[in-house]
């Protein structure tokens, strides 16, 4: 007897029975081909996947650092006597 079943495609419309399998094909399409003979990226997409939150949060801090290294520039080339400070002056009696 016929029955009815989730399934889920990655985006190039393959059939996958998981989730986790879709997104793994949507990450080694990304990839590309690597290495020599079969590829190795649908198992760094695997790994990739399995390690989402250590690599958002790793993404997280590089953001932050250069946000702080542009606040950096910006504070440099807005500066035009590099790191001098005017004194402030004083009123002539």
């Amino acid at each position: 007897m016929a029955h009815t079943g989730t399934g889920f495609f990655d985006r190039k419309g393959n059939f996958f029975k998981t989730a986790r399998d879709a997104t793994v094909s949507d990450l080694a399409g990304l990839l590309g081909q690597i290495g020599e003979g079969e590829s190795l990226a649908p198992g760094i997409a695997y790994m990739l996947l399995e390690r989402r939150a250590e690599i958002e949060r790793l993404f997280a801090e590089h953001d932050k650092m250069l946000e702080e290294e542009a606040a950096m520039k910006a504070a440099r080339e807005g500066d035009p006597l590099g790191n001098v400070a005017k004194l402030p002056s004083r009123p002539v009696a």
